[in-house]
């Protein structure tokens, strides 16, 4: 029983397989949205920010810790330019952000037009949580994930122009000796997603 017990831990770890990959991806998540609540909370009542301020940290260090966890734990993406992974993380993120907020706006006027939900006990502040739970899962799993598995922690042909931005926007004077193997940047045609 103890050794089937490390197998399938190990498996939960370790493997690749999709299954396996969404629920390290799952754990990340959700210790990314304690850290982002729980800085929000420390930095609004402790150290008396502003509202939209510890929000915006607490947001900003959960998706830092998002990252580096999904970087190393969740999808093994250690061969992966950290510089790069940085960059398109960051489109991945803004991406959701805007869906999240236009979607969650969309379905909340549109919940508002179904009277007949009234009838089954929902208020208005109960549409926003349906609209907002409903959006966030969807984009959780449509986009997110989606793109952190198959984009975000894998080589790609991208990676090379999201190296330069970097060194650009950093200023480093050694950009021009940034050399990236070919064989490691695969297109995105030749993956078996």
């Amino acid at each position: 029983m103890n050794e089937k017990v490390k197998k399938i831990g190990s498996k939960v770890l370790n493997s690749d397989q999709l299954v396996f990959t969404f629920i390290r991806s799952a754990g990340v998540a959700q210790a990314a949205s304690w850290i982002d609540l729980g800085t929000a909370f420390v930095l609004f009542a402790f150290a008396h920010f502003a509202p939209w301020v510890s929000t915006a940290i607490g947001a900003f260090v959960g998706g830092v810790i998002n990252c580096i966890l999904n970087y190393r734990f969740t999808f093994h993406a250690n061969s992966c330019p950290w510089k790069a992974v940085m960059v398109k993380y960051a489109l991945v993120w803004i991406g959701s952000l805007l869906l999240n907020s236009i979607g969650t706006e969309l379905l909340y006027y549109a919940l508002l037009h179904w009277p007949w939900l009234e009838s089954l006990g929902f208020k208005p502040d109960g549409y926003f949580a349906a609209a907002r739970l409903t959006v966030s899962a969807i984009v959780s799993l449509g986009w997110n994930f989606v793109l952190q598995r198959n984009f975000v922690y894998h080589n790609r042909s991208f990676d090379k122009h999201a190296i330069t931005f970097v060194d650009f926007i950093t200023a480093n004077k050694y950009i021009h000796h940034h050399k990236i193997p070919s064989q490691e940047y695969r297109s995105e045609s030749d993956s078996n997603y």
